[in-house]
């Protein structure tokens, strides 16, 4: 059991340096880049010229002869969901932090940028199977409690399956929310869950992923674990054809990775443990709302 004192002391040095970034960079680019994405059906009324044709009630059009279009007014809060990968994979990092920090750090800035929003902010830790469910609420004490439960929840299994934490996600949460998933994404066969997710919610993918994950040194013999499956091995880096096959499984999994977010219509952005994620959050805020 960790000792209550150091847990506080960690969740207090995170929020000191998350709500900085947060208040000073992030508050106002959130706030403009989600604005207006929760959207409630209000109305159907006579088409007017000017309408966005892409409103047109159909239904209605169809039954009384006239053009018609539905009405739609602005939420005036949002869910913010969080799914984060707590895998064994996302406890690696050779340069300046591991996975799991880098993903804990972005989740609680993004989550205090909700909290100045006013926005509900709720997760979903999952590895191959969803660990632990927090409802969607306000408030920083519920903010803390989840990066707490992000750096100190014990894993039960060590596998990762993005599917069903998609699904969880889809049977939990009715409202639209926007959802944003840290993951590694070394997983299997989740295209079909992505898409069915992307169709009720904004999701955005934030991959994190190590130098060392990507291509692998010739430094001759060495033990290799797998993180999440605990088999251990000797490898002779050496090998030419064997680096050659690691770095085509890393190609592999990060081409399928853009692949999916990008048929479903989702957004994925690509951040190396040894790079500062804040610009590259700056970068997608930006691009989202031009």
């Amino acid at each position: 059991m960790k000792d209550t004192a150091e847990i506080l002391k960690k969740v207090r040095k995170i929020e000191i340096k998350t709500k900085e970034l947060s208040k000073h960079l992030f508050s106002g680019e959130y706030g403009s880049t989600f604005k207006g994405r929760g959207m409630s059906f209000s109305e159907v009324r006579d088409y007017q010229y000017g309408d966005d044709i892409r409103n047109i009630d159909w239904n209605v059009t169809a039954r009384t002869g006239t053009p018609h279009v539905k009405v739609f007014e602005e939420e005036r809060e949002l869910t913010v969901m969080f799914l984060i990968d707590i895998s064994k994979s996302s406890f690696f990092g050779t340069v300046n932090q591991f996975k799991s920090e880098i993903n804990t750090e972005i989740c609680a800035t993004l989550a205090f940028s909700a909290l100045t929003n006013n926005d509900k902010v709720g997760a979903i830790l999952f590895t191959d199977k969803v660990e632990k469910y927090i409802p969607p609420k306000k408030g920083r004490q519920h903010i803390l409690r989840i990066i707490r439960e992000i750096i100190y929840h014990e894993p039960e299994r060590q596998g990762t399956d993005i599917s069903s934490a998609m699904a969880y996600l889809n049977n939990v949460v009715k409202k639209k929310s926007i959802c944003f998933v840290l993951s590694d994404f070394i997983a299997e066969d989740y295209n079909d869950a992505l898409r069915i997710a992307a169709k009720r919610h904004d999701i955005i993918g934030v991959r994190a992923y190590d130098d060392l994950e990507e291509a692998l040194p010739n430094v001759g013999l060495i033990k290799m674990k797998d993180a999440e499956t605990g088999n251990i091995q000797l490898v002779d880096t050496s090998s030419k054809k064997l680096r050659e096959h690691y770095a085509q499984y890393f190609k592999e999994h990060m081409e399928y990775c853009q692949s999916a977010f990008r048929k479903s219509g989702a957004s994925i952005i690509n951040i190396n443990t040894r790079e500062d994620y804040v610009k590259h959050l700056l970068r997608f805020f930006k691009s989202r709302h031009r």
